[in-house]
């Protein structure tokens, strides 16, 4: 892949990720992400275009505002610089075709949708509902996936999560699984095919056991530790994605 087609890749990465900075401080807020610009949230100073250039202004400013002064969260060049990388890792994974911007649309959903969840514990419906949609209507487009892959992912992903939280639930008598976790599989369902849902449970429970019982055992915290599942799922989502096959062949030529 020409070095300037990966250059182009993630610097488009790198606007929507400015973009979704916006969505994933206003969408929780039930805020407009169109209106008004972006500003300060300390001195709510309008942000002028040339200090909204991603991860550049931020080094350029020494991450403080031109205007106010106050510190500017680091999170905000990592959004973009990570998702100019996972746009660049997805061009390089399916080259120059009509459907890889369908792919650098499922990548940012992800990437609002682990950031949402970890601020706030929630998975918005305004991105998973829709986002099943445009991942079964896609599928008539997507050379990799059928409309009945589609359709079986969303059956599978949203009924298997589903069925996890139903069992836990008359276990414990807690709430185990929410609601949002369970639409944001269907979703991935929808984009992956019904064959991604089980290495994506697999993946995303895997991440989040080794993630969660350090942190449990840091924090000296019983099981009722809150950990917001949606971002294990997201990046499971994207490990299958980028190399779900390879990974596989690896794993049964062990057995």
């Amino acid at each position: 892949m020409p070095v300037q087609f990966l250059l182009f890749a993630f610097v488009l990465g790198a606007v929507i990720g400015s973009f979704l900075n916006v969505c994933i401080y206003r969408i929780p807020a039930g805020e407009s992400i169109v209106f008004p610009a972006s500003r300060c949230p300390a001195c709510r100073t309008a942000i002028r275009w040339y200090q909204n250039i991603p991860v550049l202004s931020y080094l350029a400013l020494r991450g403080r505002c031109a205007s106010c002064g106050t510190s500017i969260s680091i999170r905000y060049p990592l959004v973009e610089a990570l998702c100019g990388v996972l746009f660049v890792l997805v061009l390089q994974r399916f080259g120059l075709h009509g459907f890889t911007p369908v792919y650098w649309l499922f990548a940012a959903a992800l990437v609002t949708i682990t950031f949402i969840d970890l601020d706030h514990q929630i998975i918005p419906d305004v991105i998973s509902l829709p986002g099943i949609v445009v991942g079964f209507l896609c599928s008539f487009i997507l050379p990799h996936l059928s409309w009945l892959d589609s359709l079986f992912g969303i059956l599978l992903g949203g009924g298997s999560l589903l069925l996890v939280a139903e069992v836990y639930q008359r276990l414990t008598g807690k709430d185990g699984m929410g609601g949002g976790d369970i639409k944001l599989l269907a979703m991935l369902g929808a984009f992956l095919g019904w064959k991604a849902v089980l290495p994506v449970i697999f993946l995303s429970s895997l991440m989040g056991t080794l993630v969660g019982v350090p942190l449990m055992l840091i924090r000296k915290a019983d099981g009722g530790l809150p950990i917001p599942f949606g971002p294990f799922l997201a990046a499971a989502a994207m490990i299958y994605l980028l190399w779900g096959p390879a990974l596989i062949s690896w794993y049964f030529s062990l057995l």
